[in-house]
């Protein structure tokens, strides 16, 4: 019976994608409310139809008494017995289908399908985002952000309907109802009105600035907390359980404290509204009876008038509660906002088109990039690396080798200059398509903590299982996959590997990482020490592999063991963002300069500095 509800809107409907999102409150919100808008205007029909047919129930149980106190019994039935059937009738079917539509709108209609619609549109944004975004914040505090805020969402807009449209209806139709019984009774609740809503706003003030500060504070706890699970391992590798408790600890101290100066702000209210309300009950009721008493009111006006300021008594501090509620989950908003509504700045050109490798030749010009500092990072450089190419990249820490590989795969723009694949411009293709066309084994083999094969299936999910298989042995990794199994008896390819792959060893994360690109088979390949987390048996069987990887493949290898890149075509040497020296193995040698220091100095196949410098980037 509730699914025709749950179905009126569609929250993954297909929609305008913006890469610069509305920056103020409403207009945010106004984006994600178009598919509701009919929706929403029968919701707020049935909401002022509710409090109608509520204040028209209290004005007739007055008119029952009146009829009570002017009728003998004997007579009663016979006069008003068919005026009260079709009133019973009217509350037991009518009113509960009126009642029924209204809650099924609010609960199955808007509730789940409007928080639905903002996380999943606010989470599609927010992946669209550069890498560098991801580098400026806690992902803990980004995850919080995107899970606070739909619900914050789904509540302004229940608020809007199920207490703040229906409250002021029923306020209209309680002075509609006075008004017409007698205009003096409207004095008490015109008095009642004013500093009732002084102290609505006084509360709505600070209940905004206070929510956004408390759930700023919380999100601070969240980013902290999950940073200290996430490097559980450090953290434990160091013995600084109580020094991670106290960072959380100061987090969690002023979330407390941002609570207090907002719940001193409801105390207030409740304290205020408590006095104010008892001004509404003496002065209406009080003067209903002085009417009643100088002759000029019925009875059933004196109980009409006395059931109605109980009623409003007791919806006051609802309407408080849920106005100050309203602007407190739209404080929640205001502050999801401020990860969920940031443009993107990295975007693909009004013109982009997919990239074209008929070759694989790369090019960079005038390359440069500071990460907006002065000194450091990159360039500006110019190096070609030719079709079918294996090229090392080598230098000290800091040298700019992994800067260079991210403005190969566009995960930053450059401040200067460009790099071209066969001619084209990467700024001027999609980001999607420059990607699928680069293979990359990090050494931070850092997998999803999803089963191997949904791991492997990355690199290309619509490979079959035999082609998976096949990947997999390559990398020296089928072995070790079937003899797996997790805490639920899940084994083999199907196991889970845990979060960022913890239950695996490096090794053989790094394996599973080969496998994927070797699925992915792109004709760009780029390896970043992809055999470092390898013990020397493993490392020589996967050399053998890579290099069958590298045949007809442009490729960049980084490494810091000079020994896994001396037979490359090329050994481009950086030092402070420069190219210093660029040309094959024995070359580098005989020339005598950085490379060739670097080569004497290695001790265990790293590189040194005058001890060891085997640091990556």
């Amino acid at each position: 019976m509730f699914r025709p509800f749950e179905n009126l809107v569609d929250p993954y409907v297909a929609y305008q994608q913006t890469d610069t999102p509305p920056r103020e409150l409403w207009p945010f919100l106004i984006t994600y409310m178009v598919p509701f808008k009919k929706v929403f205007i029968v919701t707020g029909i049935l909401s002022v139809i509710v409090a109608v047919v509520e204040i028209w129930l209290i004005s007739y149980m007055g008119r029952v008494v009146d009829l009570l106190s002017d009728e003998a019994p004997a007579t009663f039935w016979q006069n008003h017995g068919l005026e009260l059937l079709a009133v019973g009738i009217f509350i037991l079917t009518l009113r509960p289908v009126m009642y029924g539509l209204h809650v099924a709108m609010l609960n199955n209609a808007i509730l789940p399908n409007f928080g639905t619609i903002v996380r999943w549109r606010a989470h599609r944004h927010v992946l669209r985002q550069s890498v560098g975004w991801f580098e400026n914040d806690f992902a803990g505090r980004i995850a919080n952000r995107i899970m606070q805020t739909p619900p914050a969402a789904g509540e302004v807009v229940f608020q809007m309907f199920d207490a703040i449209t229906f409250s002021i209806a029923y306020l209209v139709g309680a002075a509609v109802l006075l008004f017409g019984a007698d205009p003096r009774l409207l004095i008490p609740m015109a008095l009642w009105l004013g500093p009732y809503l002084i102290l609505m706003k006084w509360t709505v003030k600070r209940v905004a600035i206070a929510s956004k500060a408390s759930s700023d504070a919380r999100s601070a706890v969240t980013g902290r907390v999950v940073d200290s699970y996430t490097n559980i391992h450090s953290v434990k590798m160091f013995a600084h359980h109580d020094r991670e408790i106290d960072y959380a600890k100061e987090a969690i101290e002023k979330t407390r404290r941002t609570l207090m100066k907002e719940m001193r702000v409801y105390s207030i209210m409740d304290l205020s509204l408590t006095f104010l309300n008892g001004i509404l009950i003496v002065g209406v009721v009080g003067w209903a009876i002085f009417l009643w008493s100088g002759e000029l009111a019925s009875v059933g006006l004196v109980a009409a008038a006395s059931a109605l300021v109980l009623r409003l008594n007791s919806m006051t501090a609802w309407i408080m509660w849920a106005v100050s509620n309203f602007f407190q989950n739209l404080g929640v908003v205001s502050e999801g906002m401020e990860t969920i509504a940031q443009p993107i700045t990295l975007v693909d050109s009004g013109q982009a088109k997919r990239l074209e490798v008929t070759e694989g030749r790369i090019e960079m010009k005038g390359l440069d990039h500071r990460y907006g500092r002065k000194e450091g990072g990159l360039g500006p450089i110019d190096l070609v690396i030719e079709p079918g190419q294996k090229v090392g990249l080598v230098g000290r820490s800091g040298a700019g080798k992994t800067t260079m590989v991210k403005l190969l795969l566009r995960f930053y723009d450059p401040d200067g200059g460009d790099v071209l694949i066969d001619g084209q411009s990467i700024r001027e293709v999609t980001q999607d398509s420059l990607r699928s066309m680069i293979g990359m084994v990090q050494q931070d083999s850092a997998l999803l903590h999803r089963s191997v094969r949904d791991n492997i299936l990355y690199g290309r999910p619509d490979a079959t299982e035999d082609e998976m298989i096949a990947a997999a042995k390559k990398a020296e990794a089928h072995q070790f996959i079937i003899g797996l199994q997790d805490n639920e008896g899940r084994t083999g390819y199907d196991a889970q590997v845990g979060e960022r792959g913890v239950k695996l060893s490096g090794g053989q994360r790094q394996r599973i990482t080969l496998a994927r690109v070797i699925l992915k088979d792109a004709p760009i390949l780029v390896l970043d020490e992809a055999t470092s987390a390898l013990d020397s048996e493993v490392e020589a069987a996967i050399q053998k592999t890579l290099y069958g990887m590298m045949e007809g493949k442009t490729v960049i290898a980084i490494a810091h063991r000079l020994s896994t890149i001396a037979q490359m075509d090329r050994i481009v040497v950086l030092d402070e963002g420069q190219v210093i020296e660029d040309g094959p193995h024995e070359a580098l040698l005989e020339r005598g300069g950085i490379y060739a220091r670097l080569w004497s100095r290695q001790s265990g196949g790293f590189l040194g500095d005058g001890t060891a410098d085997a640091a990556a980037e």
